[in-house]
């Protein structure tokens, strides 16, 4: 089987994290035999200049459209993609020197129309960084279920370290126009057309995610509030896993109002489940700071998460409101 790979990533506004990306596939112990196909999502400040430094080392094409967010700039790029494999990144990602031999070296042995790799934190990011990283992958929480489980069938890619065979690009129509969300989306439709899909365990790439506590609310609050709207699109994908993060943040509020009546149980297991993440943080980063962030974004994320899946849900669910009319952020017009 010949396999040629096509690398499809959208940037808006982050000239410098492409350069650190294209830096890194400089870099790979992968010969330059693949295409990479940049897609400008209507940027103010493009990465023009900075993708020219690397044109000589390289295979880029390189193309600028109206922001129309970043699913549909993929599956812009798709289409014009040479490649019979689609590997789609997001512009925050830096590879490891062996990523595209891993992913080969896979594909090669186990072929699947779609897959997805695990994430981690690079050395050189910061503490914040860290952190929220190990919130959003860590097996003490929700995150942990996504990138570490050797799972074949049923595993759901997230588009940020995303594999796409241009056949099941085809025939699925790729990305659609929700946002988050349309990574998972499009995993169920290819399931339905009959496609499986993989995790690639060690087809890891170092993945920078939000860089402020702001930031970071705001995406994983989108995360909750998308959630509803798949399981209403797809119900047969729901699960209660996708209430765990609303029942905690129920749990410790319930847990404070009791303490001060001065049954304290319920805010000890809360306590315990903290100082968990707080140990496991700070060993796997030999660094206090970094666990005691890491608590911190436990909180907002679940938080976050539990807020939009709550109100997405009211909504979506016990309304019935269509979830273009009630949340038109989460969709971009094409």
């Amino acid at each position: 089987m010949n396999i040629y790979f096509s690398f499809i990533i959208p940037v808006y506004n982050r000239p410098i994290e492409i350069q650190e990306l294209l830096q890194s596939m400089v870099a790979m112990d992968y010969p330059k035999e693949y295409e990479i196909v940049i897609i400008e999502d209507g940027s103010s400040e493009t990465s023009e200049n900075v993708i020219n430094e690397f044109t000589d080392d390289l295979t880029i094409s390189y193309y600028q459209k109206p922001n129309t967010g970043p699913g549909d700039s993929r599956n812009y790029g798709m289409k014009r993609a040479k490649g019979n494999y689609n590997i789609i990144l997001d512009s925050d990602v830096i590879l490891p020197i062996d990523y595209l031999s891993r992913v080969e070296r896979y594909l090669l042995s186990n072929y699947v129309h779609c897959f997805g790799g695990p994430d981690d934190a690079h050395p050189s990011f910061s503490d914040l960084q860290k952190a929220i990283s190990y919130s959003m992958t860590s097996y003490l929480t929700t995150g942990g279920i996504r990138g570490r489980k050797n799972t074949m069938g049923k595993f759901q890619p997230r588009s940020f370290n995303m594999g796409l065979s241009k056949e099941a690009f085809d025939a699925s129509g790729g990305f659609g126009d929700i946002h988050p969300g349309e990574d998972p989306d499009l995993t169920i439709r290819l399931w339905k057309l009959g496609y499986q899909t993989a995790l690639i365990p060690d087809a890891k790439v170092f993945h920078k995610r939000r860089i402020s506590w702001e930031k970071f609310y705001v995406q994983v609050n989108k995360f909750g509030l998308v959630r509803p709207i798949l399981n209403k699109w797809h119900p047969e994908t729901a699960k209660l896993t996708y209430w765990f993060p609303t029942l905690f943040v129920i749990y410790m509020i319930i847990a404070l109002f009791v303490l001060l009546f001065g049954w304290w149980h319920l805010a000890g297991g809360v306590l315990l489940y903290f100082a968990a993440i707080f140990i496991g943080a700070t060993w796997h980063y030999k660094n206090v700071l970094i666990g005691i962030q890491s608590v911190l974004a436990v909180l907002i994320q679940f938080y976050g998460y539990g807020k939009g899946f709550l109100k997405s849900y009211y909504y979506i669910h016990v309304l019935g409101k269509d979830p273009k009319d009630q949340f038109k952020k989460l969709f971009f017009k094409k």
